[in-house]
């Protein structure tokens, strides 16, 4: 009896602890307003899976016009089919958008202006955790999730604008906060797993400090923008790294989040009234947070608003 008590409460303890991980890691709050998007033309990047998809089906639900830009056809021709049904909306596009090739982030925008005459919301949502180096000979990382979002946003800000009030949704991750920005070496390719990790976190660090320069550069533009934490979600990033990696830490899926829970930070930054005044603020779990001391820097800020110009030939 004895044994089976000590059993009994290792269990309870065992129970609890998964449930204290589980309300700490996984659950989070919902974004509650029920903002009409009527009207409106939202352009979601890697929007066929993961908290894009979930978002994307919020948002045309809202009765948006939603634009999504993804790489592979089949499945961005699915994900189409399944945000019609699930939202009721037929106005879901999808265009293609390969953030690997500079080219083709610069020809998706001339067709994107050519064939869209709106852009009230632009989410920079698609990303990877993966090792390597693009056509253009830049980290994977830094080029899909940061550098190439940049360019994107360059060419399509004067419509946005145009139909200002407008705002722009920046994904990022708590994974910033161990990130660096060496000028010498965050866009050289990575390789390895652990360099792989530091490039992650580099770039998402550059969207916190891109969202905090572009707020600078939108003052009295009426355009707004957001960098977004969307907390430890179960989506298929990184699956293409070393499988033993991810293998290692499966058990954590546990208490992640699911996507439609990581999706409601990029909603509430994207719909919810009044929050005009916090452009170029860090937002987790509904609400502004403080980013790491490296991600408030302005200098820094500037300074890589400037490199990453530089990169992509838009100074002389």
């Amino acid at each position: 009896m004895e044994a089976l008590a000590v059993l009994a409460a290792g269990a309870a303890l065992l129970l609890g602890l998964c449930a204290l991980l589980y309300s700490y890691f996984a659950a989070g709050p919902r974004c509650r307003n029920a903002v009409s998007l009527r009207g409106k033309t939202v352009l979601i990047t890697g929007g066929n899976a993961g908290i894009g998809k979930a978002t994307a089906v919020d948002l045309a639900r809202r009765g948006a016009r939603v634009i999504l830009a993804c790489r592979n056809k089949a499945r961005g021709e699915s994900a189409v089919w399944d945000i019609r049904r699930e939202s009721g909306n037929s106005e879901v596009i999808l265009m293609i958008l390969d953030l690997a090739n500079l080219n083709s982030v610069r020809a998706f925008a001339e067709n994107f202006l050519k064939s869209e005459p709106r852009l009230d919301i632009l989410i920079n949502n698609a990303g990877v955790f993966q090792d390597g180096q693009t056509i253009d000979g830049f980290d994977l990382d830094f080029q899909i999730n940061h550098l190439s979002h940049f360019l994107l946003t360059h060419l399509l800000l004067d419509r946005l604008k145009h139909c200002a009030p407008s705002r722009i949704i920046i994904v990022s991750s708590s994974s910033h906060n161990h990130g660096k920005i060496d000028f010498r070496t965050i866009h050289k390719p990575a390789e390895g797993p652990w360099q792989a990790y530091k490039s992650y976190s580099n770039s998402k660090l550059a969207n916190v400090l891109h969202a905090r320069e572009l707020a600078n550069r939108l003052e009295g533009t009426n355009v707004t923008c957001y960098a977004v934490h969307p907390g430890a979600v179960r989506t298929e990033i990184g699956y293409a790294s070393r499988w033993w990696l991810f293998r290692m830490v499966w058990f954590l899926s546990v208490f992640k989040r699911d996507c439609d829970t990581g999706a409601q930070t990029l909603i509430y930054c994207a719909t919810e009234e009044g929050i005009e005044s916090l452009s170029g603020q860090y937002f987790a779990d509904c609400q502004p947070e403080v980013p790491s001391p490296q991600a408030r820097d302005d200098h820094m800020a500037r300074k890589l608003w400037e490199f990453s110009e530089r990169l992509l030939g838009l100074t002389t």
